[in-house]
């Protein structure tokens, strides 16, 4: 179904161009955030988070691939599910007010992420509450080091596992058998599917006691990519399907469980 969705995708022609250079962070304000107090409210919200640290194109780290990615992502998951979803991008910070009524949280980068002990706590919170929190596009050693202690400023002594292909979140929706590297756009001029010295793609989670993923790590991955060239025929379909696949089993995971 969702190599079908990716064949009718409008094909745009192009190559997608390197990533730009990162620039400071620039302050974020009510209309980049997509926060509309006056929108319906919709069954699904695909929610990204705002977050501290690092310094990428136009905002910061937690920006990289969006809106595109995000309003890309969303428009094949309206196409392949019965889900009411919101159709525009969504930015949220963790300290807003509002955080509570998105239980679904994406974030990119988090080679990069720095948790206030503020952010921490009300992500803690969020999470033990029965939010579910991806996290994506991040690469080698170096960035694990960082997004492992940040998790362990929520969560100290919470284990991080290896998912196997067999657990429910890759059966929830799609049957998905083999979890395999999702590369990003540089594939197109490295001719590599790995970046830094990430070559073995991991999916991994923290769970909860009651056996509930709470985070899922895509390590070594970038579905965000995926998503964002999705409709750019030099990018390989394969990637972005399997992309599609795991966002949507994903999404339906957190709203079963």
């Amino acid at each position: 179904m969702a190599c079908v969705f990716m064949v009718c995708l409008a094909q745009t022609g192009g190559q997608p161009s390197r990533r730009a250079p990162r620039q400071p962070a620039a302050r974020i304000d009510f209309q980049d955030t997509g926060m509309n107090p006056h929108e319906p409210h919709k069954e699904f919200t695909f929610a990204r988070l705002v977050y501290a640290g690092g310094t990428g194109w136009r905002y910061g780290a937690w920006a990289t691939d969006s809106p595109k990615a995000d309003v890309t992502f969303i428009a094949g998951v309206k196409r392949l599910t019965n889900l009411d979803v919101r159709e525009s991008h969504f930015f949220i910070p963790l300290t807003s007010k509002e955080i509570f009524k998105y239980p679904f949280l994406y974030a990119v980068e988090v080679g990069y992420l720095e948790l206030s002990r503020e952010e921490a706590d009300i992500l803690r919170e969020y999470l033990l509450k029965g939010g579910f929190f991806v996290v994506d596009d991040f690469h080698g050693t170096q960035e694990w080091a960082n997004f492992e202690e940040q998790l362990r400023r929520v969560f100290p002594t919470c284990k991080i596992e290896e998912i196997p292909s067999t657990h429910p979140i890759f059966h929830c929706f799609f049957d998905i058998n083999e979890l395999i590297q999702v590369p990003g756009a540089q594939l197109l001029y490295s001719g590599r599917t790995y970046e830094k010295d990430g070559v073995e793609p991991h999916f991994r989670g923290v769970f909860d006691e009651t056996g509930r993923i709470m985070v899922m790590i895509n390590f070594n991955s970038d579905l965000g990519d995926a998503w964002e060239w999705a409709d750019v025929p030099y990018y390989p379909e394969k990637y972005s399907s399997a992309a599609y696949r795991l966002g949507i089993n994903y999404i339906i995971y957190s709203m079963t469980h």
